[in-house]
């Protein structure tokens, strides 16, 4: 018969027999792997819909957590520029083609008329900023001027005369090319002055030199006359031009004498800071001298 050592049993491992064997391999392995099969399954059950909600509105739900927050894009700003009827049949024909929620109608003179009044750069800001009903159109499918192009349509349509606006490089480039292409000035004016009979002659030296103030006088006079006439068309005509809001029409002698008879300084003065419905400037943004030419147009057509 044999005996135990105590100091073997002490240094003895707590698996004594086959049965312990295997609970400690159950306990190792298995439930590890059964462990984490769980966890997958909880985890992928949060991408499964939820009872009663179909397949496609999950995935739309899905997709709306994890939308973008913002877009960057990038244009190219020497692409050529869409026309105001382009722009207009895909931005705003939606209500202006029909008068929704209170649009004014294309070409419905009547409804343009008192919004004219603020003139290009007012209309431009309204469609910009977005105005009543109508959403800002600024940062959208087109760029400013594009939209600036579709307003000057409908405007025109309406009864206005604003100029179609381009991108201020290509006005630029437009005026430096026209620059360059002008003809070079004659030598003519000094063999003329060179021919001239001198006091020998008989006749006055002076009297070349004293035509020159008369004529750049005139020059001026004809400029300021074409920009009066020009801020005219682009601006003044809408009211004048009709009457609308009481304002004297073009040429109509009896409605603008008590109005001359004021002065020319009170009417500019009344132009440039407003009067009744005219608004300052006529609504545009045109310099104190064009102000002051288109008034002196209006009363020279008037007298």
């Amino acid at each position: 018969m044999s005996e135990t050592n105590p100091a073997d049993e002490g240094h003895s491992g707590p698996i004594k027999n086959p049965k312990q064997l295997l609970v400690a391999v159950f306990f190792s392995f298995v439930v590890p792997i059964f462990a984490i099969i769980g966890l997958v399954l909880y985890v992928t059950s949060a991408n499964k819909p939820a009872p009663g909600v179909s397949e496609a509105d999950s995935q739309k739900a899905l997709e709306a957590r994890i939308q973008r927050i913002g877009t960057v894009e990038i244009r190219d700003a020497n692409r050529p520029l869409q026309s105001g009827e382009d722009v207009f049949k895909a931005q705003c024909a939606t209500c202006h083609a029909t008068g929704m929620v209170g649009a004014p109608k294309f070409a419905d003179a009547a409804a343009w008329g008192p919004r004219l009044g603020q003139g290009y750069d007012g209309l431009l800001h309204s469609a910009l900023a977005g105005k009543g009903a109508m959403p800002a159109q600024g940062g959208g499918d087109f760029d400013d001027v594009e939209i600036g192009r579709a307003v000057v349509y409908m405007a025109n349509a309406g009864g206005a005369s604003f100029p179609v606006p381009d991108r201020p490089a290509a006005t630029a480039a437009a005026g430096a090319a026209a620059a360059t292409t002008a003809p070079a000035p004659t030598a003519a004016p000094v063999q003329a002055a060179a021919a001239s009979p001198g006091p020998a002659t008989g006749t006055p030296a002076g009297a070349a030199p004293a035509a020159a103030p008369a004529t750049a006088v005139a020059a001026s006079a004809a400029t300021a006359n074409a920009a009066g006439e020009a801020l005219y068309k682009q601006t003044c005509q809408v009211c004048h031009a009709a009457g609308i809001a009481n304002a004297p029409k073009f040429g109509d002698k009896a409605a603008w004498a008590p109005r001359i008879a004021t002065g020319m300084d009170t009417l500019v003065n009344a132009a440039l800071h407003g009067m009744g419905a005219m608004p300052a400037k006529g609504g545009s943004s045109a310099s104190d001298a064009d102000v002051r030419a288109a008034v002196e147009y209006m009363v020279n057509a008037a007298r």
